[in-house]
Protein backbone atom coordinates (compact mmCIF):
# COMPACT_ATOMS: atom_id res chain seq x y z
CA UNK A 1 0.00 0.00 0.00
CA UNK A 2 1.24 3.46 -0.91
CA UNK A 3 0.07 7.00 -0.34
CA UNK A 4 0.49 9.52 -3.13
CA UNK A 5 0.12 13.26 -3.59
CA UNK A 6 0.48 15.55 -6.55
CA UNK A 7 4.03 16.57 -5.67
CA UNK A 8 5.07 14.03 -3.02
CA UNK A 9 5.02 16.70 -0.31
CA UNK A 10 3.29 16.30 3.03
CA UNK A 11 -0.47 16.74 3.07
CA UNK A 12 -2.28 18.35 6.00
CA UNK A 13 -5.84 17.11 6.44
CA UNK A 14 -8.70 19.30 7.60
CA UNK A 15 -8.23 18.19 11.21
CA UNK A 16 -4.49 18.87 11.14
CA UNK A 17 -3.44 15.26 10.59
CA UNK A 18 -0.26 15.22 8.53
CA UNK A 19 0.30 12.52 5.91
CA UNK A 20 3.70 12.02 4.30
CA UNK A 21 3.08 10.45 0.87
CA UNK A 22 5.26 7.63 -0.37
CA UNK A 23 5.20 8.98 -3.93
CA UNK A 24 4.18 11.84 -6.16
CA UNK A 25 1.84 11.22 -9.07
CA UNK A 26 4.90 11.36 -11.33
CA UNK A 27 6.83 8.53 -9.65
CA UNK A 28 4.10 6.19 -8.38
CA UNK A 29 4.88 2.63 -9.52
CA UNK A 30 2.09 0.66 -11.20
CA UNK A 31 -0.71 -0.32 -8.82
CA UNK A 32 -3.56 -2.80 -9.15
CA UNK A 33 -6.10 -0.96 -7.00
CA UNK A 34 -6.37 2.80 -6.62
CA UNK A 35 -8.42 4.31 -3.79
CA UNK A 36 -9.41 7.94 -4.30
CA UNK A 37 -10.18 9.48 -0.89
CA UNK A 38 -12.71 12.23 -0.36
CA UNK A 39 -13.24 15.02 2.08
CA UNK A 40 -13.32 18.79 2.11
CA UNK A 41 -10.09 19.10 0.11
CA UNK A 42 -11.59 17.12 -2.74
CA UNK A 43 -14.86 19.08 -2.74
CA UNK A 44 -13.19 22.48 -2.57
CA UNK A 45 -9.85 22.05 -4.33
CA UNK A 46 -9.07 18.84 -6.17
CA UNK A 47 -12.20 18.90 -8.35
CA UNK A 48 -10.72 22.06 -9.88
CA UNK A 49 -7.22 20.60 -10.25
CA UNK A 50 -6.81 19.57 -13.89
CA UNK A 51 -3.48 17.88 -13.17
CA UNK A 52 -5.08 15.52 -10.63
CA UNK A 53 -8.16 14.95 -12.78
CA UNK A 54 -6.01 14.05 -15.80
CA UNK A 55 -3.90 11.75 -13.63
CA UNK A 56 -6.99 9.95 -12.31
CA UNK A 57 -8.25 9.55 -15.89
CA UNK A 58 -4.89 8.08 -16.95
CA UNK A 59 -4.78 5.73 -13.95
CA UNK A 60 -8.12 4.26 -15.01
CA UNK A 61 -6.35 2.89 -18.09
CA UNK A 62 -3.69 1.23 -15.94
CA UNK A 63 -5.32 -0.09 -12.76
CA UNK A 64 -7.38 -3.24 -12.40
CA UNK A 65 -9.78 -1.61 -9.96
CA UNK A 66 -10.59 2.06 -9.34
CA UNK A 67 -12.34 2.89 -6.07
CA UNK A 68 -13.41 5.97 -4.16
CA UNK A 69 -14.39 6.76 -0.61
CA UNK A 70 -16.79 9.57 0.28
CA UNK A 71 -16.54 12.52 -2.12
CA UNK A 72 -13.62 10.94 -3.95
CA UNK A 73 -16.33 9.94 -6.44
CA UNK A 74 -16.45 13.60 -7.49
CA UNK A 75 -12.94 13.26 -8.93
CA UNK A 76 -13.94 10.14 -10.82
CA UNK A 77 -16.99 11.93 -12.22
CA UNK A 78 -14.97 15.03 -13.10
CA UNK A 79 -12.54 12.76 -14.97
CA UNK A 80 -15.48 11.40 -16.98
CA UNK A 81 -15.14 7.89 -15.60
CA UNK A 82 -18.65 7.50 -14.18
CA UNK A 83 -20.83 8.33 -17.20
CA UNK A 84 -23.77 5.91 -17.32
CA UNK A 85 -22.76 4.13 -14.11
CA UNK A 86 -24.42 3.76 -10.73
CA UNK A 87 -22.39 5.31 -7.90
CA UNK A 88 -22.65 6.56 -4.36
CA UNK A 89 -20.96 9.26 -2.31
CA UNK A 90 -21.29 10.98 1.05
CA UNK A 91 -24.94 11.80 1.77
CA UNK A 92 -24.24 15.55 2.09
CA UNK A 93 -22.93 15.66 -1.50
CA UNK A 94 -25.60 13.58 -3.23
CA UNK A 95 -27.78 16.46 -4.46
CA UNK A 96 -24.80 18.44 -5.73
CA UNK A 97 -23.49 15.30 -7.42
CA UNK A 98 -26.83 14.71 -9.16
CA UNK A 99 -26.96 18.32 -10.35
CA UNK A 100 -23.35 18.47 -11.57
CA UNK A 101 -23.27 15.00 -13.16
CA UNK A 102 -26.75 14.24 -14.56
CA UNK A 103 -25.50 11.26 -16.62
CA UNK A 104 -24.43 9.41 -13.47
CA UNK A 105 -27.02 7.49 -11.43
CA UNK A 106 -26.37 8.32 -7.78
CA UNK A 107 -27.62 5.70 -5.35
CA UNK A 108 -28.73 6.84 -1.90
CA UNK A 109 -28.74 4.92 1.39
CA UNK A 110 -26.19 2.33 0.29
CA UNK A 111 -22.70 1.72 1.66
CA UNK A 112 -21.05 1.12 -1.71
CA UNK A 113 -21.82 0.45 -5.37
CA UNK A 114 -19.82 -2.11 -7.35
CA UNK A 115 -19.80 -1.54 -11.12
CA UNK A 116 -17.08 -4.12 -11.73
CA UNK A 117 -14.06 -2.00 -12.62
CA UNK A 118 -15.16 0.93 -10.43
CA UNK A 119 -16.44 0.75 -6.86
CA UNK A 120 -17.64 3.86 -5.02
CA UNK A 121 -18.50 4.09 -1.33
CA UNK A 122 -20.44 6.56 0.76
CA UNK A 123 -18.87 8.23 3.81
CA UNK A 124 -15.65 7.16 5.49
CA UNK A 125 -17.01 4.18 7.45
CA UNK A 126 -18.70 2.90 4.28
CA UNK A 127 -15.19 2.68 2.84
CA UNK A 128 -14.52 -0.08 5.37
CA UNK A 129 -17.52 -2.02 4.07
CA UNK A 130 -16.27 -1.50 0.52
CA UNK A 131 -12.83 -2.73 1.55
CA UNK A 132 -14.27 -5.94 2.98
CA UNK A 133 -16.22 -6.42 -0.25
CA UNK A 134 -12.96 -6.13 -2.20
CA UNK A 135 -11.15 -8.55 0.15
CA UNK A 136 -14.03 -11.00 -0.24
CA UNK A 137 -13.88 -10.76 -4.04
CA UNK A 138 -10.10 -11.10 -4.21
CA UNK A 139 -9.34 -13.54 -1.39
CA UNK A 140 -12.65 -15.17 -0.52
CA UNK A 141 -15.30 -14.83 2.14
CA UNK A 142 -13.32 -16.85 4.71
CA UNK A 143 -10.36 -14.44 4.67
CA UNK A 144 -12.71 -11.45 4.76
CA UNK A 145 -14.57 -12.92 7.75
CA UNK A 146 -11.31 -13.71 9.58
CA UNK A 147 -10.14 -10.15 8.98
CA UNK A 148 -13.43 -8.71 10.23
CA UNK A 149 -13.24 -10.89 13.33
CA UNK A 150 -9.68 -9.80 14.11
CA UNK A 151 -10.81 -6.17 13.79
CA UNK A 152 -13.98 -6.87 15.80
CA UNK A 153 -15.91 -5.38 12.89
CA UNK A 154 -19.51 -6.56 12.53
CA UNK A 155 -20.30 -7.08 8.85
CA UNK A 156 -22.43 -9.52 6.84
CA UNK A 157 -20.21 -10.83 4.04
CA UNK A 158 -22.58 -13.52 2.82
CA UNK A 159 -24.45 -11.18 0.45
Amino acid sequence: MYTVSQNGKMITARNGLKVQPDYSIEDLPPVDILIIPGGLGVRENEVKNDIIIDWVRQQMKEVKLMTSVCTGALLLAKAGLLEGLKVTTHWASIQTFKKDFPNVEVMENVKFVDEGHIITSAGISAGINMSFHIVKNLLGVEIAEETAKSMEYDIDLQN
